[in-house]
């Protein structure tokens, strides 16, 4: 998501402007690989054999991730970013 927003930047799209368009064009990348991995875990979240004791608490950990992570990348680093890059593009 960084680099697309740095691309729209260098296309002379003010910062602002490319992190709004860059989260709404990632949207859809970050959503589905969040997806597909939490999908991976629903039959461990179900297991009710032999060991499901043991997998159960290390799957909801990693899924407690999963989620934390997509929030983190869609909502928090669009706000974070302008205050780490200057207009030129360095960062602070």
């Amino acid at each position: 998501m960084v680099s697309f927003i740095r691309d729209l930047q260098q296309h002379g799209m003010a910062l602002d402007r490319a992190i709004v368009k860059g989260a709404m064009m990632r949207l859809r990348p970050v959503l589905m690989t969040a997806l597909v991995a939490g999908l991976g875990f629903v039959p461990i979240a179900f297991n009710t054999g032999i060991g499901s004791e043991v997998q159960r608490p290390p799957e909801t950990v990693v899924t407690g991730g999963i989620v934390s992570s997509t929030m983190l990348t869609l909502l928090v680093h669009g706000r974070i970013d302008p205050r780490l890059v200057r207009e030129d593009g360095a960062i602070v």
